[in-house]
């Protein structure tokens, strides 16, 4: 689990990255890396649920965050996540 802590300040530079950090969580829940991606109501914490296999490996997944750069980042190691099982149903626009 990666907590984050965000800047006190938002910059456009950080706020214009916005949307790409969120392609970028998009992409990695589609592919089973990201698990979970939690944001405090107080936007001051973030914390993500990685499925990696060692702290290199998420230490590598973060440094192709877009916000990264921006924000302090503190790796802890999980024994288990446990879950909901949510089943979400994707409707067709067709």
């Amino acid at each position: 689990m990666v907590e984050f802590e965000l800047p006190e300040t938002m910059t456009e530079e950080f706020l214009s990255l916005i949307p790409e950090q969120r392609e970028k969580v998009a992409e990695w829940m589609s592919e089973g890396r990201l698990l979970s991606y939690t944001l405090s109501m107080d936007r001051s914490k973030l914390w993500a649920t990685v499925a990696a296999e060692s702290e290199a490996a998420v230490s590598e997944m973060l440094d192709t965050f877009p916000l990264t750069p921006f924000m302090e980042a503190e790796i802890f190691e999980l024994a288990f996540n446990e879950r909901a099982n949510m089943f979400i149903p994707k409707f067709s626009l067709n």
